[in-house]
């Protein structure tokens, strides 16, 4: 009789821990889903709000009006290492620019400072959120752009160290 009762105790147990273990692999599943419209709706309003002036497929850094979305996430996760942080800075950037509040110093110089768009701080957290977890379309010519301008390290020495070095 306790071998049959220590029988039934172990299966009540073990269904028990079946049973949660399907409930936390249908939260995963959820949330698995949720992300994935996130991440569409991340992407969609990327390309109709920013790719506009950022576009991924342009011919040439020569042909942009404002830097590649890829360069802006690359400048913006040197500074900002969390997705909550992240998110909170390039929304806050893309909401209300300014040039006193810009990190892209070169771009700033090049392109003047990005123009105040209508944009919803809703949908920038949404495509600042796609942007931190994704990896972004890159211009054919971005990686030699990047080596030519930013050096080897990518932090903004290249081009500048090579012409102070040639007046010298």
């Amino acid at each position: 009789m306790k071998k049959v009762l220590f029988l039934f105790t172990i299966s009540i147990l073990l269904t028990g821990c079946e049973k949660e273990k399907n409930k936390k692999l249908l939260v995963d599943q959820q949330i698995t889903a949720e992300q994935s419209k996130m991440d569409l709706k991340g992407y969609e309003l990327l390309k109709t709000k920013c790719y506009i002036c950022h576009n991924p497929n342009s011919v040439s850094h020569d042909n942009l009006i404002a830097p590649p979305m890829v360069a802006v996430k690359k400048r913006y996760k040197m500074l900002f290492d969390t997705k909550e942080s992240f998110v909170e800075a390039v929304t806050n950037w893309s909401v209300d620019p300014e040039e006193k509040k810009a990190l892209m110093r070169g771009a700033v110089m090049q392109f003047k400072v990005m123009p105040k768009q209508a944009f919803k701080a809703e949908e920038m957290e949404i495509i600042a959120a796609y942007m931190f977890d994704n990896e972004l379309e890159r211009p054919e010519w971005f990686e030699a752009h990047e080596k030519e301008i930013h050096g080897q390290n990518g932090r903004g020495m290249g081009r500048g160290m090579r012409n102070n070095s040639q007046k010298k």
